[in-house]
């Protein structure tokens, strides 16, 4: 599948657009990096009006409420960049002597910049 500018694609096609998500609302966006993380925004889910969970795969998943569209549609944005930038930060599995430490550092400043 192509990808856009970014390196940000559809999830799985877009199949999932409009049906509920894991928060318990309708998927508004949901987004996927490189089979590296992914991205999903709700509205009227469980917990707030609008919910971003995000996550890299086999690391962490980070969920965040919005009380309005657009704030959680500029965060969705935002948070883009922010995620990229930890995925390049992550040992290819041939190079098992990788530094984790510093993703886990990476990680752990993503969830304070985007609480």
């Amino acid at each position: 599948m192509h990808q856009g500018a970014t390196g940000w694609e559809l999830f799985d096609d877009g199949s999932t657009m409009g049906k509920q998500g894991s928060e318990g609302g309708m998927i508004l966006l949901d987004e996927e990096y490189s089979s590296g993380a992914r991205m999903t925004l709700e509205r009227d889910g469980a917990t707030a009006p609008f919910t971003i969970t995000c996550g890299v795969y086999g690391w962490m998943v980070h969920t965040r409420f919005f009380a309005t569209e657009g704030d959680a549609r500029d965060q969705f944005k935002e948070m883009k960049d922010s995620l990229a930038d930890i995925l390049s930060a992550i040992p290819k599995a041939k190079d098992s002597e990788g530094d984790t430490h510093s993703v886990s550092e990476a990680l752990g400043h993503f969830i304070l910049q985007y609480p």
